[in-house]
């Protein structure tokens, strides 16, 4: 320090010279300044050290090893040069987000040139079963002019990501195939190249809620009392404005002009756009360098910086201009008019310097952030607070500067307040009013600011959880804090075992340690991912502190954990996000027993999920039932062991019952017309919808048989007989089976695969009536085109060739099944039926006394209510829902593993004695061939536990595509892959249905590759019945073949741009021509073919197996690796 500077600084502050400090308050004058340490240091070192041993300041004096002078102050790290230049550009524009994450998954990223999208996720690596940051696909524009600046999220459950540019161009890109795999949804080639069309400040509108249920529902926190433990639930007004069609959102721009831009896609499906002038900006003083909007009471709320250092709020109102239709007409087939209308609020100067703030304020003249947050009730049942309106100055020591400051952040807050009209004395109301009558003065608003916080580190991201009511701030040293929005107190510092609301309650951290310039946090905020000092993309997540992963956590802990894992989970059910970093949190806890389960049930308790199906409803809504759904993946990931590896028995069962649910869903949707198409379209005329359909009937049909050869087991087993013949062994039941032996009566017991495999086998059977009519149909036509001596006529006559190739595969798989569907059908029937009385006849008397207790304090509501039911009628209410609430108790057990109930001790023993022996006779009384279900292997099901057998998969780079249900090879091209199925795999299946190995035919391939249709012989779609048949149609394009080589390739050739794809584009130079790209689930890890088709019968099934059957997000993947 020179001696100017230690002069000013002595002038108003004396100090002793005798070791210790005369003055303290020095320290506070220096505002900031470290002196603490060196207060410590002196205090170690003693009293008695001499005056030559310490500088004017206290410091120890101490030599230089670089040969400095003596008593020189320590170097201080400055912050990097680009954590400055990042600072810069957070002050030059309000847009600067490169780095964003989507509710599903996807991370969006600018790319270090700035020209083009970096495109990642997270994954369960398959080798590892560890979660990691993929590598990155890149997306670019077939021409730019200036470099991409801002990234932004829909929260449309098809994602879509506006892409900014420096001259404010916009191109919205759609990603409802993989996350990383986008096409175009909007193009910016119409968008004016001016800076003054800059964009500052962008908003996505929020979903549309259903009229009969406008709020949101946030779960949690968890609340421990002792031993026991509750979930709270809350309810969130939901405010618009929002799109008239409820599953899209539509895109606000504030540009530096001031003026206000509406994106949005009509019902026609064309993007369209409108705008308004905000404010009339004549000058650069007016420029608006800052905005932020969002939502608040059906409203706009947008606070817009100005250069000149101006705060002003705007509320804007958005009027759609939808028609008044006739209720018959389609919402999505009226036109929008969309208009929009300002009025100004408030305004005010975003620097104001007050006596009491950081001596640092006045260089800090200049902001790095702006929010605009709408107004909220603190508490559930409390009146609404204001908005808020919230800003941020960020400070970063210079090279060069004398004073020992670290960077700071200071946060303005402004309140938006309505004050009430002030009452007018009557003569001037008399003299405002012209016809004597009188005129309520409006209301006025204003901004009311609120004291500054002071952080003393660098905000470089801020986002909102909770429903606004609480504020999360990254720092450019990765660190994170919590902040209630009310107070501004930090949050989630310490451990609670009281109440958890948040992961950091119950022990878990965050642990990078690596300065960041950006920071984007997941749709559970239990994880972010970082732009580093060097460039490179970080992803952080939440850990648990343990030493030794294989230890036993307390009790204690073990429940705290559990309880965050659930409330952080509650993403799935709130806005449908992936919470699949929650799954990476709890990862390291798969190894411990009965985790899985445990977490599950939690999840089932706090969401209110069904688990009871046995009463007699339709499959439908077991089917759409997405969180119990959820339930299943959730069971299948922590089971799961990685590629080639046998899952464990929990995880087979999840396992089998998602892909029940998938087959079922494919079957359906090719079995049904699309709505919305102008001409009666059948699915299952193309071919490729029928091959589909093929390998999930082969699929069902092989695990039929695997079911049946397990419970076909328990007949001859005389120790299963003895234990079900004994009610004190019957506890023992689950540790006497094995689990290849367990889990095929667990899954016909539990209710909810029970209605599973009832919905396959009604599917199954359908599938089989189309194929005997197709069969039928085909015969006939053949027959015909044989006896026609005509050749023209003869042509005509001749089959679809595709079609008909589709349909013999079709028929040859329901053919002679080992295990017939109706058959399996019965005995399930049989089944529901006997475990339906059984709960009926033991639960019918559950409770008689707090039944009477239940009724009496029941009979006190409905009086108070005004209800008039009988006593009988209120005991029968109270025993319904006793019996509902103890079955949904025996079928949770059951779905998690657990020993069936002793009710179902005779159903069972029933089962075994009587309905399985009889299984083994059909109606027509020949016996069912016992050593071909022994025989039989089932590669397609991955239930097989041999390692020999994994291992020759391993070698051979086998995989099932989970759509189709066929097996996949790795770098096998389509055209090696229809030699051995095609025209041979008909053969094969008919060779192998005759065997003992009958179901090795499960693993015949896709068919050959069709050949192109001959132009001459007029084929077109069939709509003629012979014999009773209906005759599938035939009118197919050729030129939309799917393979690499035209579907997929067209279609990606068809984009505005290029798209790499993950880990390069291929092609020739990397031998992977012809090699088709595949589709894997970032979650259980499971493939399919990376199919598109522009036929709308394939391509509306297709759009059905957007997600993986476990409900994860699919990703694209190298060719020739997985």
């Amino acid at each position: 320090m020179s001696a100017q500077d230690m002069s000013l600084l002595m002038e108003d502050h004396a100090m002793s010279v005798d070791g210790d400090i005369g003055n303290l308050d020095v320290m506070q004058g220096l505002d900031g300044m470290e002196v603490m340490g060196a207060m410590d240091g002196m205090e170690s070192m003693g009293s008695a050290m001499a005056l030559d041993d310490v500088d004017l300041f206290g410091d120890p004096v101490m030599d230089d090893p670089l040969g400095g002078p003596l008593g020189a102050p320590s170097p201080r790290s400055f912050p990097s040069k680009h954590l400055q230049q990042r600072l810069d550009d957070l002050r030059t524009r309000g847009c600067c987000q490169t780095i964003a994450w989507s509710r599903q998954g996807t991370i969006a990223s600018v790319a270090k040139d700035a020209m083009s999208i970096d495109l990642r996720f997270i994954r369960c690596n398959p080798d590892t079963t560890e979660w990691e940051l993929s590598e990155p696909a890149s997306w670019s524009p077939s021409s730019s002019a200036a470099p991409f600046v801002h990234l932004a999220w829909s929260p449309s459950v098809s994602p879509e990501l506006a892409v900014l540019d420096a001259h404010g161009r916009i191109t919205v890109l759609g990603f409802s195939i993989a996350n990383n795999q986008p096409y175009p949804a909007r193009r910016w080639e119409s968008d004016v190249v001016d800076d003054l069309h800059a964009i500052v400040g962008c908003y996505w509108l929020p979903l549309g809620m259903a009229q009969n249920k406008p709020f949101y529902v946030s779960h949690g926190p968890a609340i421990i009392n002792q031993s026991e433990h509750r979930y709270e639930h809350q309810f969130h007004q939901a405010f618009g404005p929002w799109h008239p069609n409820p599953a899209k959102s539509a895109l606000l721009c504030v540009t530096t002009s001031g003026s206000l831009k509406l994106l949005f896609t009509a019902n026609s499906q064309r993007p369209e756009e409108t705008a308004i002038e905000l404010e009339s900006v004549t000058s650069s003083d007016e420029l608006i360098t800052h905005a932020s909007l969002c939502s608040d009471k059906n409203t706009l709320l947008i606070a817009l910086a100005t250069a000149s250092k101006q705060l002003r709020i705007v509320r804007v109102q958005i009027q759609w201009g939808v028609p008044q239709v006739d209720k018959q007409v389609p919402p999505g087939s009226v036109p929008l008019r969309p208009s929009l209308k300002e009025s100004h609020v408030a305004v005010t100067s975003w620097f104001q310097h007050g006596p009491g703030e950081s001596a640092l304020d006045v260089p800090m003249a200049q902001l790095s952030h702006i929010e605009m947050l709408p107004s909220v009730p603190a508490m559930q049942a409390q009146p609404m607070s204001h908005a808020l309106v919230l800003t941020v100055r960020s400070y970063i020591p210079q090279d060069g500067s004398p004073y020992h400051q670290n960077g700071q952040s200071i946060i303005d807050r402004w309140e938006v307040v309505n004050d009430q009209p002030q009452a007018l004395h009557p003569a001037f109301e008399q003299l405002g009013s012209k016809n004597g009558a009188a005129s309520a003065p409006p209301t006025t608003a204003r901004l009311r600011r609120l004291d500054p916080i002071i952080l003393p580190k660098i905000v470089v991201t801020i986002t909102t959880t909770q429903f606004g009511r609480v504020l999360c701030f990254a720092f450019s040293d990765s660190t994170i804090q919590y902040r209630d929005r009310f107070t501004m107190n930090e949050l989630y510092t310490e451990q609670n075992t009281n109440s958890i609301m948040h992961p950091l309650q119950a022990g878990f951290r965050f642990d990078s340690g690596v300065p960041c310039l950006q920071v984007a946090f997941s749709p559970t905020n239990c994880s972010f991912v970082q732009i580093c000092d060097d460039s490179t993309v970080k992803w952080v997540r939440l850990q648990y502190p343990m030493h030794d992963p294989n230890a036993e956590l307390q009790p204690a802990d073990q429940k705290s954990v559990l309880l965050a894992l659930t409330v952080a989970s509650s993403a799935i059910a709130v806005n449908q996000a992936a919470c699949d970093d929650v799954l990476a949190i709890a990862r390291p806890f798969a190894q411990r027993p009965e985790f899985a389960n445990a977490w599950v049930r939690e999840m089932v308790n706090m969401l209110k999920i069904t688990v009871d199906y046995s009463e007699e409803t339709h499959h439908d809504q077991l089917v759409r039932n997405t969180l119990l759904q959820h339930c299943f993946s959730v069971i299948n990931h922590l089971g799961y062991r990685g590629d080639f590896r046998a899952p464990s028995p929990s995880g087979k069962f999840a396992m089998l019952a998602l892909g029940l649910r998938n087959i079922f869903v494919v079957i359906t949707v090719a079995s049904n017309t699309a709505i919305g198409f102008k001409e009666k379209l059948n699915p299952l005329d193309d071919p490729d919808v029928v091959h589909a359909v093929a390998g999930c009937t082969q699929w069902g049909l092989s695990l039929f048989a695997w079911l049946m050869d397990a419970l076909l087991d328990l007949v001859s087993d005389k120790e299963v007989k003895s234990i079900l013949s004994d009610p004190k062994r019957f506890p023992e039941l689950v540790k006497y089976l094995p689990p290849n032996q367990y889990i095929p009566l667990q899954m016909i017991l539990c209710s909810s695969t029970r209605g599973l495999l009832l919905a396959a086998c009604r599917r199954l059977m359908h599938v089989e009536t189309v194929s005997s009519r197709a069969t039928q149909y085909y015969e006939n036509r053949i027959q015909q085109q044989q006896q026609t001596q005509d050749l023209s006529a003869a042509a005509a006559l001749r089959p679809h060739p595709q079609l008909y190739q589709a349909y013999q595969r079709l028929s040859l798989s329901v053919s002679d099944p080992l295990v017939k569907v109706s058959d399996f059908e019965h005995l399930l029937s049989e089944l529901a039926s006997d475990i339906h009385a059984a709960y009926k006849t033991t639960l019918s008397g559950l409770g008689a006394v707090k039944m009477k207790a239940a009724a009496a304090a029941s009979s006190q509501q409905q009086q108070h209510a005004g209800n008039n039911l009988t006593e009988q009628q209120q005991q029968q209410q109270i025993s319904e829902q006793l019996i509902k609430k103890a079955q949904a108790h025996c079928e949770l057990d059951l779905l998690l593993g657990g020993n069936p109930p002793p009710m179902f001790r005779e159903v069972l023993l029933k089962l075994v004695t009587a309905t399985l022996p009889a299984f083994l006779r059909d109606h027509n009384n020949t016996k069912t061939d016992r050593a071909a279900l022994y025989l039989a292997r089932h590669p397609l099901l991955g239930v097989h536990d041999d390692a020999r057998f994994l291992a020759m998969r391993k070698s051979a780079g086998a995989y099932v595509d989970v759509f189709k249900r066929c097996e996949l090879v790795v770098g096998e091209t389509p055209r090696a892959r229809s030699m051995q199925g095609g025209a041979g795999a008909a053969a094969a299946t008919a060779n192998n249905n005759n065997s003992n190995s009958h179901s090795r035919s499960m693993t015949t391939t896709v068919p050959a590759k069709r050949k192109a249709a001959n132009a001459n012989n007029g084929e077109e779609a069939v709509a003629a019945k012979a014999g009773g048949a209906t005759a599938p149609a035939g009118g197919i394009n050729n030129e939309n073949d799917i393979n690499e080589g035209n579907g997929m390739a067209h279609w990606r050739m068809s984009m505005q741009g290029s798209w790499t794809g993950i880990g390069g584009a291929g092609g020739d130079n990397n031998n992977n021509s012809g090699c088709p790209q595949w589709r894997r689930c970032v979650r259980c890890a499971a493939v399919m073919e990376d199919i598109w088709s522009a036929k709308p019968g394939y391509h509306f099934l297709l759009t059905q197996q957007r997600k993986c059957p476990c409900g994860g997000s699919w990703a694209t993947v190298p060719r020739r690796r997985v």
